[in-house]
């Protein structure tokens, strides 16, 4: 892997332009193979040792597991890898491009692994609620190489609008998927292959305040 990850600008202008006019974005190729063969190899060794702890929803006092709704299993990332370190640091590029492009006062990233045994899911949620000035960009990386064509486990965007599905993303590695957490509904299909990716949150600086409000 490289020493000095670098996001092509190209690509970063693709990912703001398409934040701004429908708050969200997806790129097919827009992480490293080598890199993420190191965190799949990385994730399926954790399963092996029996080191994620099955998911849940809510936050603080209201957290609590609910199968019905996540089926996924977590291990918040650490940087006690070098893979870790260099997906995190691409992603405090991509952090850097949208405070610069976009004002939005974002200050932290947080990020865990996220495996999806065969028959998993995750029903139609938003990552955050307005006006709690927590999670603002979402980001998901996927992992997983030759991801079959009846592997299931799609991500399915809808329109914060009308509620309609306007986009259903593959699991294949290399795919990132970039939305903003307050606006955009979206779910996992159940899954027929154990499915790996790592999501992540950047947070407002609350004192900022900035937000986008995507053009409809």
């Amino acid at each position: 892997m490289s020493d000095s990850p670098r996001l092509p600008e190209a690509r970063l202008g693709e990912l703001i332009d398409g934040l701004v006019t429908r708050g969200w974005h997806v790129d097919t190729s827009f992480l490293p193979d080598a890199l993420c063969g190191a965190l799949h190899a990385e994730l399926e060794d954790m399963t092996a040792r029996e080191a994620l702890v099955a998911a849940g929803i809510g936050r603080g006092d209201g957290h609590h597991l609910r199968r019905d709704v996540r089926g996924d299993a977590i291990r918040w990332l650490d940087r006690e890898s070098q893979a870790q370190r260099r997906y995190l640091e691409a992603m405090g590029e991509l952090q850097q491009a949208l405070n610069q492009a976009l004002f939005l006062g974002l200050f932290e990233y947080e990020a865990h692994f996220a495996r999806y045994p065969p028959g998993a899911f995750y029903r139609r949620h938003l990552d955050s609620f307005q006006g709690r000035a927590n999670r603002v960009v979402s980001t998901v990386g996927y992992l997983t190489p030759g991801w079959p064509a009846d592997g299931g486990g799609e991500m399915v965007i809808y329109s914060p609008d009308d509620g309609s599905e306007v986009a259903r993303v593959r699991p294949e590695a290399g795919t990132f998927v970039c939305f903003l957490a307050e606006t955009i509904p979206h779910e996992v299909l159940p899954t027929r292959w154990p499915r790996a990716s790592i999501a992540g949150w950047f947070r407002r600086n609350a004192s900022l305040g900035g937000r986008i409000d995507p053009a409809r």
